[in-house]
C-alpha cells in the first residue's frame, strides 16, 4: 500500500507522551511509545484533531518554503475565503491583495470564484447517476482519507469530482498557457487553513499529481500580512487590478452548509469529524435512508474552524457573513468573468483521473481464512482485557491494543492489569512489569 503523504509531524523535543492526541483521534493512529507520540501513517487523515488537542504544542504541521515562490517568474496565491475572515472590518479586500503584491505575487485568486461552476459540475454528476445516492462531497480531504480507512464501502458515493482549489489552479494555469507563457514560469500556490488539504496537493486521492505547486500555511501568511499592514499604515492602498467581488454564495461556500444549500432534496451538512462518523456509520448500517447529499466537514464549523485558522471561528463566520451582506449591494456581476469563459474546459478537467481506493484499517488479512484466525484471535484477547481503556498500555483502547497484537504490533503483557496478573501468578517479576512500562511511557516517567 502506498503511504499517504502526511503534513502533521511530532516534535519529539516537546511532547511528552501526554495522550491528549492519542485519545481524541478519531482513527485510533496515535500510540505512545518510548514516551512519545507516533502517528500511524496508514491509519491518519490529516484532520488535525491532535494538533488542536496538544497542550505542550508538540504536534506541528510541515509547510513549504515560502521563498519557493520566487522560482518563478508569474507567482499566484489561492486564497480561500477563510482567510478574509481573520480580519477586523476595518481591513478591505485591497488591503490585503496589496499585501500578497508587496510580498511578490504577481496575481491573486479567490477560490470560492470557482465555487460556481463545481456547484454545476456536481448537478450534473448527481442527475447522471442517481442511483448513487446518497451522495457524498470530496469538499474536505480528510473526510475522503477517512471513508477510504473507515467506510470503504461508502466509497462510490463520494462525488469523483476535484475541489474548487484545483479548478482555481486549473483555471490559472490555462489562463496563462492560452497566453502563451511557458508552465514551467508560472509557481501556484495555495493558502490553507488546515492540515488535510496540505496533504490533498502533495497526494491527490483519484489523482496523480496536483496542479498546484506549494502551500503555505494560513497562520503564516495571515501573520505576514498583518506586519505589512502595520508597516504600511499611513501609506496609500496599491492599485489592484484583480476583481474582489464574490457572490454571497460563493463566500459561503468553505462555511457549513456552503454546498448543501445549493441543491435540492434532502441534503445534510454535518461539520466535526466524530459527528460525521456519526453519520457514515448510520449510513453505512442502513440506519440513515432517503438522503441525496451529505456536506462533510472534518473541522467544527468546517473551514472556519480550521487547524491552521488564526481566530475564533465564530468572529470568523460572523465578519464573513458580513462580507456576505455587503455583497448583495455591491455591482452584479459574474464572479472573475474570466473563469466562466472556461466552464467547460474546467467542467472535463475537473473529473478525477482514477477511481478512490479503499484504504482499510478495519482489515485484518487480505486472505479471508487468516483474516477469520485473527478475529476469533482477537476475541479471546478481548476476553481477558479489563475493557476500561485507560491508554496505560500507549494503545487509546483495549479493542485497539487487542488489534495491535493481532497484527503482531504490540504485546499482550503490556497492559498493566494483566502485568499485575502476571505478577500475582509468579509469571512476571515487578521489575520485568517496571521495565515493559519503560518502553511505553519512557525512563523519564519513572526516574533515571
Amino acid at each position: 500500500m502506498e503511504p499517504f503523504y502526511h503534513a502533521l509531524k511530532v516534535a519529539n523535543t516537546a511532547c511528552i507522551g501526554c495522550t491528549h492526541c492519542m485519545s481524541l483521534c478519531p482513527t485510533q493512529a496515535i500510540r505512545i511509545k518510548g514516551g512519545l507520540a507516533t502517528i500511524n501513517k496508514n491509519a491518519c487523515v490529516d484532520c488535525g484533531k491532535c494538533l488542536k488537542s496538544c497542550p505542550q504544542h508538540a504536534i506541528y504541521v510541515e509547510q513549504d518554503d515560502f521563498n519557493q515562490i520566487f522560482n518563478f517568474k508569474h507567482r499566484i496565491i489561492l486564497l480561500p475565503t477563510v482567510l478574509f475572515g481573520q480580519f477586523s472590518e476595518e481591513i478591505t479586500e485591497q488591503q490585503i491583495f496589496a499585501e500578497l503584491h508587496q510580498m511578490g505575487f504577481t496575481e491573486v485568486i479567490e477560490v470560492a470564484q470557482a465555487s460556481g461552476i463545481l456547484a454545476k459540475a456536481i448537478q450534473r454528476h448527481m442527475e447522471k447517476n442517481s442511483y448513487e445516492r446518497p451522495f457524498i462531497s470530496s469538499f474536505c480531504p480528510a473526510i475522503v482519507r477517512l471513508i477510504q480507512v473507515r467506510f470503504p464501502s461508502l466509497i462510490d458515493h463520494i462525488v469523483p469530482l476535484k475541489q474548487a482549489m484545483d479548478l482555481a489552479a486549473i483555471f490559472a494555469r490555462k489562463k496563462y498557457l492560452d497566453k502563451g507563457i511557458s508552465p514551467d514560469e508560472v509557481g501556484i500556490f495555495y493558502v490553507t487553513p488546515c492540515a488535510a488539504k496540505i496533504a490533498a496537493v502533495k497526494s491527490p486521492v483519484g489523482d496523480d499529481q496536483s496542479n498546484i505547486d506549494g502551500v503555505i500555511n494560513l497562520n503564516f501568511i495571515y501573520n505576514k500580512i498583518q506586519l505589512g499592514l502595520t508597516q504600511h499604515r499611513d501609506q496609500p492602498v496599491g492599485r489592484v487590478t484583480e476583481r474582489t467581488y464574490l457572490s454571497p454564495e460563493s463566500i459561503a461556500w468553505d462555511l457549513s452548509e456552503g454546498e448543501a444549500s445549493k441543491f435540492e432534496g434532502r441534503c445534510l451538512a454535518i461539520d466535526e469529524i466524530h459527528n460525521v462518523i456519526d453519520i457514515l456509520e448510520k449510513i453505512e448500517n442502513d440506519e440513515l435512508t432517503d438522503i441525496d447529499f451529505l456536506e462533510l466537514r472534518a473541522c467544527d464549523h468546517s473551514c472556519a474552524g480550521g487547524a491552521l485558522v488564526v481566530n475564533n471561528r465564530f468572529l470568523t463566520i460572523e465578519r464573513l457573513r458580513k462580507r456576505m451582506q455587503a455583497s448583495k449591494h455591491e455591482q452584479q456581476q459574474p464572479d472573475f468573468d474570466d473563469i466562466q469563459e472556461y466552464e467547460s474546459y474546467l467542467f472535463k478537467q475537473g473529473k478525477l483521473r482514477e477511481k478512490i481506493p479503499p484504504r482499510s484499517i478495519e482489515q485484518l488479512d487480505e486472505n479471508m481464512l487468516v483474516a477469520m484466525e485473527k478475529m476469533e484471535k482477537l476475541n479471546r484477547i478481548m476476553s481477558v482485557l479489563p475493557q476500561i481503556d485507560c491508554g496505560a498500555c500507549g494503545a487509546p483502547a483495549c479493542h485497539t491494543l487487542a488489534r495491535d497484537v493481532v497484527q503482531g504490533k504490540a504485546k499482550l503483557n503490556q497492559c498493566v492489569f494483566m502485568q499485575k496478573i502476571l505478577c500475582n501468578e509468579a509469571l512476571m517479576t515487578p521489575e520485568e512489569s517496571l521495565e515493559l512500562s519503560e518502553k511505553t511511557w519512557g525512563l523519564k516517567r519513572f526516574g533515571e
